[in-house]
């Protein structure tokens, strides 16, 4: 059995992929979804070791793509336009905020299935009976966040190398305004911490682990702490080095090491 990482429909995760048959990078395949068969495009290989989250979805590639899949798809591309003006159109009628990014329609049964960004939860119920009258197909909306948005459409970051969220593959990790305390850059601002995706940076999360394992015996900033020289207030803290800095009772600031700690 192998596994792969498979983009499907070009927005959001690349999505996990099991195969009886072997495929290489870029490889057109034919994925079964509950909506239908939908086209993708294989990414990545999985190696035996990768471990998989617990809530992720694991899809079957039931067969390579044939020459008469990948013109059904262009076929449906073509429509792509039409149906997100539409869509747009419905939305602004019935006063639902909802940026409208991608649409696709399924191999097999036809469901077009539309990709939005929004603040917050929509309820496109009626929307969605609306958009079902008009195409005389089933109609099924899927919400994705600015990260998503950003990985489709990529780009550099601040560092000036490509986005995190397109160079590495896989789920998008969850990222904390934690980890950017544990690291002392919190105080930077959110527009010094925040990707283009208005977000926190997913740099955040790759040393995050280690900062914990460096801060831990370290008080918290504002505790007042005892040294031979008496008692001071912890004003900054130094994990790389594991360095304390003190503002004494007497006005006096004062770097320590972790050890010298009472």
């Amino acid at each position: 059995m192998f596994k792969y990482l498979v983009n499907l429909c070009g927005w959001g995760d690349l999505k996990i992929c099991l195969s009886n048959v072997e495929f290489k990078k870029g490889d057109k395949v034919i994925v079964e979804d509950e909506s239908g068969n939908i086209l993708g495009t294989i990414k990545n290989a999985i190696r035996q070791e990768f471990k998989k989250e617990n809530d992720a979805e694991i899809f079957t590639i039931l067969r390579e793509a044939t020459e008469r899949d990948l013109k059904n798809f262009d076929k449906n591309s073509k429509k792509e336009k039409e149906i997100l003006d539409i869509c747009r159109k419905e939305a602004k009628r019935m006063e639902l905020e909802m940026k409208f990014v991608d649409v696709f329609t399924t191999l097999g049964k036809g469901t077009v299935i539309i990709t939005f960004i929004a603040d917050g939860r929509v309820d496109f119920r009626q929307l969605v009976k609306n958009l079902s009258r008009i195409f005389h197909r089933s109609v099924r909306m899927r919400q994705i966040g600015s990260r998503d948005e950003a990985r489709n459409l990529g780009g550099c970051g601040v560092c000036g190398k490509e986005l995190c969220c397109v160079k590495f593959l896989g789920e998008i990790p969850s990222i904390s305004t934690d980890m950017a305390k544990v690291q002392n850059v919190a105080q930077r601002g959110s527009d010094r911490i925040s990707g283009i995706c208005g977000r926190l940076m997913c740099c955040l999360s790759y040393e995050a682990d280690q900062y914990r394992d460096m801060l831990r015996g370290m008080p918290e900033i504002g505790s007042v702490v005892n040294i031979k020289r008496g008692s001071g207030e912890v004003i900054e803290l130094s994990p790389l080095e594991q360095m304390i800095k003190l503002r004494m009772s007497n006005g006096e600031y004062v770097i320590i090491k972790k050890e010298d700690l009472k």
